[in-house]
Order: C-alpha cells, then structure tokens, then sequence
C-alpha cells in the first residue's frame, strides 16, 4: 500500500516538474519573439529631417559639448517603464509611438530621460530582463537620429533583474549608439551615470551646461528602511564630484571671459530632493498661496499621499547649488502623476511628464499626465520652459496614432487655475 502511494507521489511530482518545464519555455519562447517584435518597432521609425542639426564632439577631458550661437533644445523625458516582456508588449509599443510622435515634431538637439527607461516587472511584464527595455529605447533614439542621454531611475536595475547598473551603464556606453552621450562617471564617485554635458558658443564659453546626475535607488545601510523599499538620496561624494564640475567650468569660462562666471547649469535626476517635498509643503500649508521663497508656476500634483516622494533623508546637494549659484533649474521624474513647475528658494523644480502606460494600474486610459517638457537654452545662458500634452493638436501628426484616453484625472491635488 505504501509502495502505491510512492509511486503516485512520485509521479504527481513528475507531472508537477513537468508542467512547470513547460511553462518555463513557452514564457521564454513567447518573451523571445516579443523581444524581437519589440526592438524591430524601435528601428521602425523614420530618421528626422534637421537641416539644422548640432554634432556633439568632445574636448580633451573627454567631456560631451555642442557649439552653436543659436537656440539649444533639450527634451526632457522621463519614467518611460517599458516593460520589455510578453505581458507588455501593446503598452511598451505604445510608449515608443509617444516618444517617436514628440521627438519627430519638436526636433530636438538633446533628449534626456531621467531614469526608469525599463520596468521589468514579472508579475506585470512578464520579465526579469531589465536590458531589453533599455534596448528599445536605444534602438528608438537612434532610429530617429537623434542625441540623447539618461539617468538611472529606481527601476532600471532593480535587485531582481537580470542586470545590475554597472551592467546597464556599460551597455549605454556603447560605441553601437553613436547618438549616446551617456557616461558612467568616475569610479571614485557613487552610482552610474554622473556626467555633465556642455553647450558652448563660437568664442568657446560654455553658455549652459546639462548636469546629469545618479539620484540612487533603495537605502542599503538600513535594512529595515532596505526591506521596506525606502528611497535613498545623491550621496556626499556625489555632491563633491558636481561641486568639483562647477568650479572646473568657472575656470574654463574665466580664461575666456571673466564674467562668463558663474557658469549657468542645468541639473537632471530621476527622485526628487527632499527640499521639493518641502517647497510643495509650503504652499500646501499656505492654502496653495505663493510664499516668500514658493512660488507656483503651473502643472498638476496627481499623487496622493505624501504627494512627493524623495528620499529617506536630507543631502546636501541642494544647499550646494544655493552656494554655487551656477544651477538655475532641475528636472526630475519618480512621480508619475505629478508634472508640477515651482521655483524654491530661487531655484526652479521641474516634474517631467511620464510615458507609463502601465505601471500605475489604469494609467493607461488616463492622458494629463502624459507629454514632455521642452527646455529652450538660449545663447545668453537663460532658459524657457514649455510643458506639452502628448494628446494636444500639437501632435496630431501624419503618420502617426494615438490611443483614446480620459483628460480628467480624479486624483489631481493642485493644477493651474482656469482663468474664466
């Protein structure tokens, strides 16, 4: 009897092991082909038509620059989430076209993606493979012949995926991406990604200079803030290493021009400074209000709950640019639903507007959150800001699709006022 019921266990497990074989490779299979599908859309597009396009060189440093007396454009992007996997495979499409549709009509000289590019969820993409998102954006940045650039957001390399940063930065750095300015950084500075990205006129003074920066993902030197997936800040040595750039372009522009310093500088991370979530407090208390150092400038703050969400603690990041007086402006992501402008203190904070079709349940229907920001830097080192909705007629192009969506965002805490 004992003998029976061995043999039954025994073959139960079988059957198990069986099935579970299986599933495992028609999820590879299926994976594989989307994949494939996936990076063949990104090469789909059209290369864009710029008679006036910049060619980005780099100096002895080994440092990105343009050189142009004109008008500088920068398209700021931001949590993208392309899933890379089976499950999807419709939304990740769906982000492509958006990017594709925005960057085809704004012809920009740069775009920069502040971080999580992928979102390799399995639960929800189907996927643990972090680098084929990664890919399709890479493939679509070139495709269009574009330059662009990114910044690491929390999702890009998250513990469970295939790829970890280093990996990932690597990949970005690759000769196969002729339009990436992307650069690791130094060795000796946290994270992946710290590179600066330069704008200089005829006479070699560097009139604005693009600061992007790894913002970090998780706390490690906590493990129950570790466990609790806690959002970590820019670390000391980071701050260092931007407080060291800044004085280094001083010096460039002052050999040149003494009073070409300081150097104006623009800053690019993907989770915003706590100093964010305390300006937005203020006007929040202030019965949304202008203050002595808040002052509202116009977009929508969509989350709930804290309503920004930083990091665990204070860094000194943001005193240092009060100190440097060099950047006017930082552009940041994290928050999908929020795409709000403010200045603090006299330094401008920007949300970008999301891609995300779907790592926020139902965002996919839902369009005020959706768009880019374009960043006008102008010859005498000042700066325009335009935000613009992926479903406005500005981007009703030929050519190109765009999905039904609701404008009417239930959740918005604060947006601009209607002037009636």
């Amino acid at each position: 009897m004992a003998k029976g019921k061995n043999k039954k266990s025994k073959k139960g497990l079988l059957i198990f092991i069986s099935v579970v074989i299986v599933i495992a490779i028609v999820i590879t299979g299926a994976n594989l082909l989307s994949v494939q599908n996936l990076l063949k859309k990104g090469n789909s597009y059209n290369k864009i038509e710029n008679e006036n396009q910049l060619v980005a060189q780099k100096d002895e440093n080994g440092y990105w620059y343009f050189t142009t007396d004109r008008d500088f454009k920068v398209m700021h992007l931001t949590d993208i989430h392309i899933g890379g996997g089976f499950m999807s495979k419709t939304v990740d499409e769906k982000a492509l076209n958006a990017i594709a549709t925005m960057v085809t009509k704004e012809k920009p000289d740069l775009v920069i993606a502040t971080g999580d590019i992928a979102f390799p969820v399995p639960y929800t993409a189907g996927t643990f493979n972090n680098h084929s998102g990664a890919k399709a954006f890479a493939n679509l940045m070139e495709s269009l012949g574009v330059y662009w650039s990114v910044t690491f957001g929390n999702h890009d390399a998250e513990p469970y995926s295939y790829f970890n940063r280093e990996t990932v930065a690597k990949f970005y750095e690759s000769e196969e991406y002729k339009y990436c300015l992307f650069q690791a950084g130094p060795e000796d500075v946290d994270g992946y990604g710290n590179h600066i990205i330069e704008v200089k006129n005829s006479n070699g003074v560097i009139t604005q200079a693009m600061v992007l920066i790894d913002s970090q993902a998780y706390v490690k030197n906590n493990i129950i803030e570790s466990i609790k997936g806690t959002y970590d800040n820019i670390h000391p040595n980071q701050v260092e290493w931007y407080e060291s750039e800044i004085k280094r372009m001083n010096a460039e522009n002052e050999k040149i021009n003494k009073d070409s310093a300081p150097v104006k500088s623009l800053a690019f991370f993907h989770i915003p400074l706590v100093e964010m979530a305390d300006g937005w407090k203020e006007f929040e208390e202030n019965s949304f209000k202008d203050t002595e150092n808040f002052k509202y400038i116009d977009g929508i703050i969509g989350e709930g709950g804290k309503r920004v969400y930083c990091g665990l603690g204070e860094d000194e990041m943001f005193e240092k640019m009060l100190e440097l007086q060099s950047t006017k402006a930082m552009f940041n992501g994290h928050d999908h639903l929020n795409n709000t402008t403010f200045e603090y203190k006299g330094i401008q904070f920007s949300y970008g507007y999301s891609i995300d079709y779907f790592a926020y349940s139902g965002i996919d229907k839902l369009g005020s959150q959706r768009g880019c920001t374009m960043i006008t830097c102008k010859p005498d080192s000042t700066f325009t800001i335009d935000k613009y909705n992926y479903y406005s007629d500005r981007y009703n192009l030929k050519g190109f699709t765009r999905e039904e969506v609701t404008m009417k965002h239930e959740g918005v805490t604060y947006q601009t006022p209607v002037e009636e």
